[in-house]
């Protein structure tokens, strides 16, 4: 009997213990590049990569971690397949599950993942829609994990502070917060929260683990005691007629020294890129001691290869 195709097209696909499996799967992988020993688990499979989106860590992670596994990588973009021309996405997943072994896709619309999934043959993989980024909150969690260990320990220890607006990437770390039972805080102006809809989502996944929310409008306030300080752009991609106005909005809203310093001693600050500088971050905090803005960019990688064997791996 075949086996039954998984997606992962947000963070809530995985249960607790299988994310906290594709933790182990990627410290182990990572230990493998450090040692330049790598084990071709994906020898002849072949990963397409649709991009309507732009991207440099998406596109260079995937291709990069296929490479080392022993895979292919083929980058689709917008103007190279004719689902930017008029295909429909369902021809276009059924068309490309002949072809690949699995389909990653970085878009606008959550609506085009969710369909691209329902019609492939082939696991699909969010790489980034509007509403969730989930890579990028696996990758956000491992690197809290691999400087803390004890907070993967006890996760209801931890407090996890979002500074910006809530955006696909606070939406993917509430939902991973609330399957792992951390307390997630964001601060920001009022009408630029969480959505209702992932809110209701997080609060069902709470149930189970113990996770709690806090929400707030003062950053500094929602800094106190953070052990991660988490910020991203104002304006995301496709907002630029809003900067301006987002900018003036946000202003206050930045992680600097005055923020750092209502965390506790021993935080760490992570940014999921690319950022700039000097509006929700400055450079004294994204080049200081509690930063891992960079660790966290390269584990992008580590888990995708840790996520791709999951969905793959026989």
């Amino acid at each position: 009997m075949k086996k039954k195709k998984r997606d992962f097209l947000g963070v809530y696909d995985f249960s607790h213990e299988e994310i906290y499996k594709i933790f182990e799967t990627t410290e182990k992988l990572k230990k493998q590049v450090k040692r330049n020993r790598f084990k071709k688990y994906l020898k002849n499979k072949t990963l397409g990569m649709i991009f309507e989106k732009t991207s440099t860590r998406t596109r260079v992670s995937f291709e990069v971690g296929m490479s080392q596994l022993g895979g292919n990588a083929l980058f689709l973009s917008k103007n190279d397949i004719q689902l930017n021309k008029g295909e429909t996405i369902y021809d276009t997943a059924k068309v490309l599950s002949r072809f690949v072994d699995a389909i990653m896709i970085r878009t606008f619309a959550h609506e085009n993942v969710v369909n691209l999934a329902q019609a492939a043959d082939v696991p699909v993989i969010n790489g980034l829609s509007d509403l969730l980024h989930p890579c990028q909150a696996m990758a956000d969690f491992f690197t809290v994990f691999e400087n803390k260990p004890e907070l993967k320990r006890n996760p209801d220890s931890m407090k996890l502070t979002f500074i910006g607006d809530g955006n696909n990437v606070a939406n993917s770390l509430f939902l991973l917060s609330a399957i792992i039972g951390n307390t997630f805080c964001i601060a920001n102006p009022k009408g630029y929260g969480i959505p209702k809809q992932i809110q209701e989502m997080g609060e069902d996944l709470a149930k189970k683990s113990g996770a709690k929310f806090i929400f707030e409008e003062n950053p500094i306030k929602a800094a106190k005691d953070a052990d991660v300080l988490y910020t991203d752009v104002w304006v995301s991609m496709g907002q630029e007629k809003e900067k301006e106005e987002k900018v003036a909005i946000f202003k206050d809203y930045q992680i600097n020294q005055d923020t750092l310093k209502e965390a506790k001693t021993d935080s760490i600050v992570l940014h999921c890129l690319p950022a700039n500088r000097g509006m929700e971050i400055t450079d004294e905090v994204m080049d200081g001691p509690h930063s891992r803005v960079f660790d966290e960019a390269e584990n992008r990688m580590h888990v995708q290869k840790a996520i791709l064997l999951k969905l793959l791996k026989k």
